[in-house]
């Protein structure tokens, strides 16, 4: 009897750990992580591009990179889209104030 109750409690130990406590920490660890710079800008890529391409299901989303500048600076990203059969790229470059973040331009350019 004495086994059978140190291996339940063994199990129920095993479980708790790999269940809540790993759920727990990964909930922690994610909540934690800084929400990158882009992130308004990305956002903003992706509606542009919707309403550029309603017809086209986005997926896939990569940040290039921006240029600074001294007055505007230029978020840029490469989204990919699939359309009916056909997949292709769409470069989105975003031009904004630097102070405002008043959007002057967007550029979208596709690729293969």
């Amino acid at each position: 009897m004495e086994k059978l109750f140190i291996c339940l409690f063994s199990i129920v130990i095993f479980v708790y750990n790999n269940l809540f406590l790993n759920n727990f920490i990964n909930t922690t660890y994610a909540q934690l992580k800084p929400i990158p710079s882009y992130a308004k800008w990305g956002q903003v890529a992706m509606q542009m591009t919707k309403e550029q391409y309603p017809q086209a299901k986005i997926i896939d989303y990569l940040h290039i990179g921006r240029n600074k500048g001294e007055n505007t600076s230029i978020e840029k990203f490469k989204l990919w889209l699939k359309e009916n059969n056909k997949e292709f790229g769409v470069f989105v470059n975003i031009k904004f104030d630097n102070k405002t973040e008043q959007i002057i331009d967007v550029k979208f350019r596709e690729t293969k």
